[in-house]
């Protein structure tokens, strides 16, 4: 009888691109997304955080909704820029997008865990040992539905979203937490 190979699960820190990543785009009030590569400004904090979290063994992947690819604001040739720059900066495991606007109702749109379902195939992830970060109750809900732990970024424009497992304000305190819950 030929024994079975049992695969090795991973864990994941699910990153939300803007407003984790880099930093959002004030527009009347509102958060949006760089809408070209000149725009884009990585978070301060965010290389040594992911250094840190890939050395805890954790895979860093970025989820993110970029409807202004359907709105035909940004070109996907621009946001791959972005993303190529992204991944040749940081410690990106992988980057998952989702192009379409709400009125496509697609699975891979957040709050719907369609792109965080992807990487957990692809990688072989443990939902239950993961981390999902974002600001906004959308990034919440899609690693709620996976069953990972889950950390909203406070921000003056997320103040309604209550949901997260925990709250921070800074890299140095997220880390504080995924430490404690090794």
């Amino acid at each position: 009888m030929q024994k079975r190979k049992l695969s090795k699960f991973h864990k994941a820190i699910f990153l939300d691109r803007d407003g984790i990543v880099n930093e959002v785009i004030m527009q009347n009030g509102q958060p949006s997304s760089p809408e070209n590569f000149g725009e884009l400004k990585l978070k301060k904090g965010i290389k040594t955080f992911l250094d840190h979290t890939r050395r805890l063994g954790f895979l860093n992947i970025i989820f993110t909704n970029q409807p202004d690819v359907a709105r035909s604001i940004i070109p996907i040739k621009e946001l791959n820029k972005m993303h190529r720059f992204i991944k040749k900066t940081l410690a990106i495991n992988d980057i998952y997008f989702c192009p379409h606007d709400d009125h496509h109702n697609c699975e891979c749109r957040k709050p719907k865990p369609g792109m965080l379902l992807q990487a957990i195939a692809k990688w072989n992830i443990d939902s239950k040992k993961s981390y999902t970060i974002g600001d906004r109750w959308k990034d919440i809900e899609a690693g709620k539905t996976i069953g990972s732990k889950t950390i909203l970024w406070e921000t003056q424009y997320n103040q309604s979203a209550n949901n997260a497992d925990f709250k921070v304000d800074s890299f140095l305190k997220t880390l504080r937490i995924i430490k404690n819950h090794l």
